[in-house]
């Protein structure tokens, strides 16, 4: 959004310099991204006066001219303009100047003659399309002037970053409000004198507006001006808009882009002359009453509609796209004399996807998506008629046709003084409080009626949509006292016992789990919760229960992940395109399953999901080499569940190969013992946490992968309710010395290696603290028709809480192993 310094104190009487006011918007959160000089390519012009002009003696078409430009000595420039003549003002550019287009003005000859300068046309300087001839200044402009300085032109402008919310501030109106708050000036509105002329007619009698839907369109607002003589606007309206960057068109549009910029209010004028009718009438493309599937609008671009997209019609067609653009078939044009201006108010969420579907970005929509002043629209349009008149010579009826179905309702919010200060940190006084409110245009109603003691009932103003609680009048408060302002200081924590309950908490707990999983060595990932339906089909996962983006950024963004592994994959393609192939990755996140039981409609879950790719270790010494496989994710998943104490030396969890699983293959089910201590689907059966597994390579390959990709997913809901449900129980470290033996069995490869575990605790030695497995064997290939076998190494330490076990009581217990596995399974010692 650019400002003109120039412009902006016609609103406040502000004397400052331009870096002060640029500061003070700043830090009232209305960030000055620049301070630019709109004119800077033609600072150096100056005015010249032509003493005589006389035929180049070599050409019919060249004159030469003496020109005095304020210097000791006048300059003898040769010109080709055929309007060029004794005794004009004429802008001049000197010998070292720079044009806007890049040309360098030098000492030349041309024809013979030599010509020190140019004198300037109204487009090579910028200021006008006009090129027929040299632009002719007035005869009071002082030879050698700076033409900038003559015509008045505006070299301060300031660049605006307006947030979305603040829709007030899109226009010199807002900047000056905020101006005129920061530092306590008076505002000043446009002098208003519309003179509305009885004998032209009455606008609300020749003109009915109809609104098909109050809530698409408040209100409408048209007035009629009759006897409009299309043309250049003058010189001040043009340069005015030329300084912010619009270019100027005729009078007419130009005055309706001026408001626009000048207080926020977006208006079109159509030539009435070409309108059908005597309705004007704001409906969908598709309202029952009339269908349209197309529009061509004032760039001459014919636009495919959708019924919901709004437009503005007359008796029998469209001629607006309403709120984004005008449309062609009742442009003003040169032979227009009959104006009919329109002032509306549209609903932003059906303009905001007109025109982001239609790619038709707009100063005008841009303002309609984020909401204009409905109260203040009445004197936009006065003040745009009124302007109109003046440059266009027209006759303003009298009148205004309208229809307002939903008039403006007045908001009001409760201000609580005590309250506001405790969120900011600070000790306004009340004087303070109301003094900015009452600067924000907000009524304040302070009296022990309106609400209480200290509590006061404060109605917003119209202009800022914004202001819809109590807290926004807070922070409102706080921006004009200055947040930078506000001191920093520490918060009195109080520590207690009592604190640790913050970790039972899902916040607490999901933390808990971040924290071990960095200490784990994994890097954390952050991924958006909005996947491509892409992503999902190609994991092979089911479309029931997929909640689709009603308005999503991207396709590949248009659905609400199922699963944590879309997410997951995708940091392995980036990594992989940006070199990096050792990958030890987790998220913490939810995933979202659509349940019309739900409030939301969603049912949501949080999940831990890990994954290890490429070498297990990114450096080759002093750590051993190989790659990443089933051993690394089981170990961390085994490592996640004793950290969470829910497996134990004795009961450990059960990994069962699960086939058909829609990505991972081979994929394995995580269960926790059931009550009785089964495992596998035991007498109570097993609780699922997760699944775990290898990602199919074809998948794999889609996300640029060429070596496994090893992915658990694992249910975090149901980890904090298990966690919780645990009691923890202490005992004293032991004080006696453990007993090693380990034992190497030879079984069958098909023989699980927690089986062999289980039925050596089904033994139950005595004094056995606990039992791991540290080494696996496989021998080579066997004879043909003969069964593939394995070496199996186990480490059972023994150890009694109260005394040091001797060898002869150990060797007794672990012979009992020795003895009864070969009796429970097909091994031998």
């Amino acid at each position: 959004m650019f400002i003109s310094l120039q412009w902006l104190r016609e609103f406040v009487p502000y004397t400052g310099t331009v870096q002060d006011l640029a500061d003070r918007l700043t830090m009232q959160g209305l960030e000055v991204e620049a301070i630019l000089d709109p004119f800077e390519p033609i600072a150096g012009i100056v005015v010249g006066h032509v003493l005589e002009r006389a035929p180049h003696p070599e050409s019919d078409h060249l004159s030469v001219c003496t020109v005095d430009v304020g210097q000791a000595e006048p300059l003898q420039i040769v010109c080709g303009a055929p309007n060029v003549a004794k005794g004009q003002n004429v802008p001049v550019a000197l010998m070292g100047t720079t044009m806007p287009g890049g040309m360098e003005i030098k000492r030349a000859k041309l024809r013979g003659v030599v010509s020190c300068g140019m004198i300037c046309s109204g487009r090579e300087l910028g200021l006008s399309e006009e090129h027929s001839g040299i632009m002719v200044l007035p005869a009071a402009f002082t030879p050698g002037q700076l033409l900038t300085e003559a015509l008045g032109l505006e070299r301060e402008v300031i660049e605006v970053s307006i947030t979305p919310n603040r829709a007030d501030c899109l226009s010199v109106l807002g900047i000056a409000r905020e101006a005129a708050l920061g530092f306590g000036l008076p505002l000043t509105m446009p002098e208003l004198n519309l003179r509305e002329d009885a004998a032209a007619g009455d606008a609300g009698k020749i003109t009915r507006i109809d609104i098909a839907d109050g809530e698409l369109c408040p209100v409408y607002r048209a007035r009629v001006l009759t006897g409009a003589k299309i043309g250049q606007s003058p010189d001040w309206l043009r340069y005015r808009l030329l300084a912010i960057g619009q270019r100027p068109i005729s009078n007419i549009v130009d005055v309706t882009n001026y408001i626009l910029m000048e207080l926020g209010q977006p208006l079109h004028a159509f030539d009435k002359s070409l309108l059908k009718g005597d309705v004007i009438r704001v409906a969908p493309a598709q309202d029952g009453q009339s269908i349209t599937t197309s529009i061509t609008t004032l760039d001459g671009q014919e636009r495919k509609l959708l019924g919901s997209d709004l437009l503005i019609w007359d008796a029998e067609r469209p001629v607006a796209l309403a709120g984004v653009m005008g449309g062609a078939n009742s442009s003003i044009s040169d032979t227009s004399t009959e104006v009919l201006l329109e002032c509306a108010i549209f609903r932003p969420g059906t303009i905001r996807k007109t025109a982001r579907r239609l790619a038709l970005p707009s100063e005008a929509s841009y303002r309609f998506e984020r909401g204009v002043d409905q109260v203040g629209s009445l004197f936009a349009l006065n003040r745009a008629a009124q302007l109109m008149a003046e440059v266009s010579g027209a006759r303003v009826m009298r009148g205004i046709a309208a229809s307002e179905p939903k008039p403006w309702a007045e908001r009001s919010h409760s201000f609580r003084i005590d309250r506001c200060n405790a969120l900011l940190g600070l000790t306004l006084s009340p004087e303070f409080c109301r003094t900015t409110l009452t600067g924000l245009g907000c009524g304040v109603d302070a009296s022990s009626e309106a609400g209480g003691p200290a509590c006061w009932r404060v109605s917003s103003p119209s202009h800022r949509l914004d202001l819809e609680r109590e807290v926004d009048l807070f922070e409102e408060c706080g921006r004009v006292y200055g947040l930078d302002r506000i001191p920093a200081v520490l918060p009195k924590i109080s520590k207690s016992l009592d604190s640790v309950q913050m970790s039972d908490t899902e916040f607490g707990f999901l933390q808990g789990l971040k924290a071990w999983a960095v200490g784990a060595g994994l890097r954390e990932a952050i991924n958006y919760s909005f996947v491509g339906t892409e992503d999902l089909d190609r994991l092979n996962l089911p479309a029931e229960g997929r909640i689709q983006i009603a308005n999503p950024l991207s396709e590949d963004q248009n659905v609400l992940r199922l699963e944590i592994a879309p997410g997951l994959l995708n940091n392995v393609r980036h990594n992989l395109s940006q070199g990096n192939a050792s990958l030890r990755l987790f998220e913490v996140a939810k995933a979202f399953v659509a349940d019309a039981a739900s409030d939301t409609s969603a049912r949501e879950n949080s999940r831990l999901g890990l994954l290890v790719h490429g070498q297990r270790h990114s450096q080759e010494w002093p750590w051993e080499q190989g790659e990443a496989d089933y051993l690394d994710v089981k170990g961390l998943v085994e490592n996640l569940l004793t950290h969470y104490r829910l497996t134990s030396p004795t009961t450990g969890a059960a990994f069962v190969l699960e086939p058909g699983h829609p990505y991972l293959e081979p994929c394995v089910r995580v269960e926790l013992p059931g009550k009785d201590g089964g495992k596998d689907g035991g007498k109570d059966g097993g609780t699922v946490i997760g699944r775990m597994g290898r990602v199919q390579p074809k998948i794999a390959d889609a996300y640029h992968a060429r070596k496994d990709v090893w992915l658990a997913d694992l249910d975090a809901d149901l980890l904090r309710s298990l966690s919780r449900a645990n009691t923890p129980r202490f005992k004293s470290l032991p004080k006696f010395p453990p007993v090693r033996r380990d034992v190497t069995v030879i079984c069958p490869a098909t023989l699980k290696a927690s089986e062999v575990e289980a039925a050596i605790r089904d033994i139950r030695p005595k004094q056995l603290e606990s039992l791991a497995l540290v080494a696996v064997y496989t021998p080579e290939a066997p004879a043909t028709g003969a069964q593939p076998e394995r070496n199996l190494t186990f480490r059972l330490t023994y150890r009694h809480a109260e005394r040091t076990l001797v060898d002869k009581e150990v060797d007794k217990e672990h012979g009992k192993v020795l003895a009864g596995l070969p009796q429970k399974l097909p091994v031998r010692i």
